[in-house]
């Protein structure tokens, strides 16, 4: 009766959704800057001071749990497949990592000091319009990668399936060869995302163990995947004595084009990454993923070209992805192997899901939407659009097409970091009105909520970098010259030249109405933190500082001063 219950008032809400737009307005919430008149939600607030637990443990923990998935894998891997070496491949890894944790370290800056999530903390550079611009920018590509770790996670699921009941791969195929995918894969397709749909609508912080878990499983996989191959492949000198495929300029632009692939990999989080400093208790502990990032990608990097060398040794061919490569292994001992290698990329794909995709574009949706949109209706739209409208399937057909999607993202994401990282500490120098951020006409309004700086710098990191990525797509369209090679340097370029542009501009016409001659701190104390005669020190919009006595009066009611 219960159930019946539920689902009967279930029906009826959907029924009344469905005939009526304003079924679907969520409560009014309050904000403690936005204006009474400006629809806001309290997950875009101020992160209060007791939700800043985050630690440096926590940040390595948070690495552990997102670094470790099976597109970590593929990255290095598909470096060997395209034609590079061992060495080559880790270096490049190695080198993309370091590219991405400049960036990352300094817009990690803004939300352990700001304690705002990105698409606050984007206004004081875009301005409050222009922002929703950046943060779409990102929603897109964190649709991208669910999709993709969607779809990865179902070869996984497949090898678990057919580790137990092998006639599981001779499902007849029935959808065209066009589609890029087979009836047996979109049925892995259903099932993961079925197994994964409600752990992802259950918040993070009470799946502290999940991910505990995941790092556990997913770094035994790995290490235990790389030990078993080079036993297989018997000697180990011939899986480090085999050349590269390509020479001379084409091999040095090669290898340019991957390490930008493996930094792009990482762009999102580059750009996003307040989103999750912002809990940092400890506000010199973010820098510590600087080193956390390259260490951990590494290791994987490492496990995953020892295995794909071996391979080339065991099979005749480099198979860059990992549960290809668990396909190959029969017998009662390689089918037991096969059965627990892809349940930890399944853990592994939801953790990363969970963490680095799911909540980050639903929290987008949120501050896009406010009004219809909270976590948990963004977390199920982002699912259902990630999973059946994207088709990473596409993507994700060979070693090439991956590094070029990984390239791809990481142009558009680029000069987003570089103008979020340069207007905190070149323009504004950490000088941020916090308040103000969130009232639309307030000092971060520039003009009509735009600012032409950040759309002119990004507009010439972008553009130059479009016929090398429109080229990487289509190579029948033949580009030749600087302009391809340029692509070689994509994210580079894209961030450097983001921050030159917007430093200058800022420089040559500097709006000083967003200048303020010390930062002014979004924290809200309660009453009781003030005495009878509190002195209470306000800021001004034109900089200026007004000092007045109140007795016992809360600062969230003084922030109309700010």
């Amino acid at each position: 009766m219960t159930l019946r219950s539920r689902f009967d008032g279930l029906g009826a809400d959907m029924k009344k959704k469905a005939t009526s737009r304003s079924a679907w307005v969520l409560p009014k919430q309050s904000s403690s800057f936005a204006p009474p008149d400006t629809w806001t939600n309290k997950d875009n607030d101020v992160t209060p001071p007791e939700r800043r637990t985050w630690t440096a443990f926590t940040i390595l923990g948070f690495w552990f749990s997102d670094a470790l998935n099976m597109q970590g894998w593929e990255a290095p891997s598909s470096i060997i497949s395209v034609g590079l070496t061992w060495r080559e491949a880790i270096l490049c890894n190695c080198l993309g990592m370091m590219i991405v944790a400049i960036p990352m370290m300094f817009n990690g800056a803004i939300g352990a000091n700001l304690h705002v999530p990105y698409p606050v903390a984007a206004r004081a550079s875009f301005g409050f319009n222009l922002a929703k611009f950046a943060v779409v920018i990102r929603f897109v590509t964190a649709l991208f990668w669910n999709s993709i770790q969607t779809f990865s996670g179902s070869f996984a699921l497949t090898n678990c399936i057919s580790a137990i009941w092998p006639s599981y791969l001779n499902i007849p195929n029935h959808i065209p060869a066009s589609m890029g995918v087979t009836t047996q894969q979109m049925a892995s397709h259903v099932l993961f995302w079925c197994i994964q749909f409600p752990i992802l609508l259950i918040p993070p912080h009470k799946l502290r163990w999940f991910f505990i878990f995941k790092a556990v499983v997913v770094t035994a996989s790995s290490i235990g995947v790389a030990a078993g191959m080079v036993k297989y492949a018997s000697s180990s000198g011939d899986i480090w004595a085999q050349e590269p495929a390509v020479h001379g300029s084409q091999r040095a632009w090669l290898i340019m084009t991957c390490m930008m692939s493996s930094a792009g990999g990482w762009a999102t989080m580059a750009t996003n990454i307040p989103d999750f400093t912002r809990y940092m208790h400890d506000k010199k502990g973010q820098y510590w993923q600087g080193l956390f990032l390259p260490v951990i990608s590494t290791f994987l990097a490492v496990m995953a070209i020892i295995a794909t060398s071996a391979g080339k040794v065991v099979y005749g061919e480099y198979i860059w992805d990992p549960s290809v490569l668990a396909a190959q292994w029969t017998g009662p001992k390689g089918r037991t192997a096969r059965f627990f290698v892809g349940f930890s990329w399944v853990v592994g794909q939801i953790g990363t899901n969970l963490s680095a995709n799911v909540i980050t574009a639903a929290n987008d949706l949120t501050s896009l939407f406010p009004k219809f949109i909270n976590i948990r209706r963004g977390a199920i739209i982002v699912t259902i659009i990630g999973g059946w409208v994207m088709q990473p399937w596409k993507i994700i057909s060979s070693a090439s097409s991956l590094l070029t999607f990984m390239s791809g993202l990481a142009i558009f994401l680029a000069p987003v970091a570089g103008v979020l990282a340069s207007d905190y500490w070149l323009v504004k120098r950490r000088k941020v009105d916090v308040p103000a951020l969130y009232d639309p006409h307030g000092r971060y309004q520039y003009w009509h909520g735009l600012n032409w700086r950040a759309l002119v710098a990004f507009m010439v990191s972008l553009g130059p970098n479009l016929p090398g990525l429109a080229n990487s797509v289509s190579p029948s369209l033949g580009l030749k010259g600087g302009i391809v090679h340029l692509w070689d340097l994509n994210y580079l370029y894209g961030f450097y030249v983001a921050v030159f542009v917007y430093v200058s501009l800022n420089l040559v016409f500097p709006p000083q109405e967003t200048f303020v001659p010390e930062m002014i701190s979004g924290d809200i104390w309660s009453e009781a933190d003030y005495g009878e005669s509190d002195i209470i020190e306000s800021v001004s919009a034109d900089g200026s500082r007004d000092t007045v006595s109140e007795e016992k009066k809360p600062l969230d009611v003084e922030t109309e001063k700010l």
